[in-house]
Parts: structure tokens; sequence; C-alpha cells
């Protein structure tokens, strides 16, 4: 028998729903490790410069996915060189579909077979969109009245996990779970965009499934 247990923000019920499964449903393996593509900020930083100047503004696709774990919502975040954190996700393809390209990308950090885009990956609504004026600067909540070309749209996309699956994780990143409390206004630690994932999930309200 399942038990619901709903805990959140006193949102409504329906679609604002969101069901959650304990942390203990899942299991956890590793891969080959994915190759860096900078060496230090500044590499990143003239890399996305010279992409720009190619392709034009760029455009990412990240997952939010929750689990339970001691009573409270927690999200999946990866984990760079035990430093910084980075939700699962990445650049699109020209031509390539928001929804698409994130199966790409979550197959990519989260699955054992990357080619298999789909897998089952269920990809709900957009929940926040993020700009970039500069590549040097921070991303905003919104696109700043005085930014005629944004160099850089990131769109955060709730993931609805299943009750069980496997996650498989390239070698050089660690998947964790991380609870809403600690993200919360934690920008310092976690960056704006991870940090501000509480607010856009504010419209939710969450039923932890229960055995």
């Amino acid at each position: 028998m399942e038990d619901g247990e709903r805990n959140g923000n006193g949102a409504g019920s329906g679609g604002n729903v969101v069901d959650i499964y304990p942390l203990s449903r899942y299991y956890f393996g590793s891969k080959d490790a994915i190759p860096e593509k900078d060496d230090s900020l500044a590499d990143r930083i003239q890399r996305l410069k010279a992409s720009y100047a190619a392709h034009g503004m760029r455009t990412c696709v990240e997952g939010v996915l929750l689990v339970e774990l001691f009573q409270h919502p927690h999200v999946l975040l990866l984990q760079v060189k035990n430093s910084f954190f980075k939700l699962p996700g990445g650049r699109l393809r020209p031509g390539e579909s928001d929804i698409e390209g994130l199966k790409r990308k979550l197959s990519r950090k989260l699955s054992l077979d990357e080619s298999c885009i789909n897998d089952e990956w269920q990809v709900d609504e957009c929940i926040g969109i993020w700009w970039r004026s500069e590549f040097e600067t921070l991303p905003f909540p919104y696109l700043p009245p005085n930014t005629r070309r944004p160099k850089e749209c990131t769109k955060l996309f709730l993931v609805r996990l299943p009750r069980t699956r496997q996650f498989v994780v390239p070698k050089n990143l660690k998947l964790l779970a991380v609870p809403l409390c600690q993200m919360h206004d934690n920008s310092k630690t976690y960056g704006p965009i991870i940090s501000g994932i509480p607010h856009h999930l504010s419209k939710f309200s969450f039923n932890t499934i229960h055995d």
C-alpha cells in the first residue's frame, strides 16, 4: 500500500501536485568520465565568446529532479571537482527543441546508454528562465531592460521521476541530493539559479509516496 504525505507550501491540488519518492528507491552507478572542456574560468569565457560570435545566443536547458529524504524535498545536483554545483542539462544544438535537448543531456549525464535520448524522461513544464547579458556577469531571472543582445538563456524544467530508476553518472562528477532549505537564498554556495529553485517551486505541493 502507498501512503501519500502532503508537504510543502499550501499550493492547490491538481497539476500543481508533484509526486516525489524516497531516495532509497533509486540506484546509483558510474561510467567513464566526461572530458573537461576548460582548464579555467578564463578559458570557459573565451570559448563561450567564440561560440557566440559563430552561432549567436547560447540556449541551455536544465532539469530539476526531486526526491524525498528525511521527510523533506531534495534536488539532485551534480558536483564538479568537489567544488561547484550544477543542474543536469546543457546547451541545445542548433534546431533542437527544448524537450529533446534536455532528454539528450539527461541521458548523457545520468544514464548508462547515452544514445537512448528518450529513456523515459518525463520532462514537465518550464518553471524558470534566466538571462545572462554578458558571459562575465551573473544571470538574472528576467531580461534586463537595457540588454539588446543577451549572451545566454537558461531554461529550467521540472522533471518528474518514476518510482524507481538507475542513475549512472560520469566518474568525474558526483550526484548529490540537496535539501531545498539548504539551497534557499544560498547563492554563495550554489549560485543564483540553483538557490532560486525553491522560489520556482513555490507554486507546487509535494506528495511523498511511501510503501
